[in-house]
């Protein structure tokens, strides 16, 4: 509930002064997307960076080294675990709903990047 309100607050603040907000990571469960829905609206077009579990691990593996955070192998298939349990049906309801745009998160940053931006683009137009 405290995020949902911080986010309003923030779009509220700027509604006037946008063509619209990108949301980094929320929601993460299909009850915060209703949540959201029902206090703010319905979001225009919701981007999904698909990449597979394998690149999802080596990617965690690299932010942990960065990071001197020395989470074990299990612990980041369990959260690569929990990320699908709650992202699956999330998917699948803004698929049915057609506001769901996947992205192809394989390669680098700057490759996702231009691709997210080609997506923002293409959505705008």
């Amino acid at each position: 509930g405290i995020v949902l309100e911080l986010l309003k607050e923030a779009m509220v603040s700027k509604l006037g002064d946008t063509k619209g907000f990108l949301i980094d990571g929320y929601p993460r469960e299909l009850k915060d997307a209703e949540e959201f829905e029902s206090k703010i609206g319905e979001p225009k077009l919701v981007l999904c960076l698909d990449c597979s579990a394998e690149t999802m691990s080596s990617r965690l593996v690299m932010r942990n080294q960065s990071s001197q955070n020395s989470e074990s192998t299990e612990t980041t298939e369990e959260r690569i675990e929990s990320y699908y349990q709650a992202s699956n049906p999330l998917i699948a309801y803004y698929e049915s709903k057609t506001q769901l745009c996947k992205v192809d998160a394989e390669g680098t940053q700057e490759d996702v990047f231009l691709e997210i931006c080609k997506t923002i683009d293409s959505f705008l137009k």
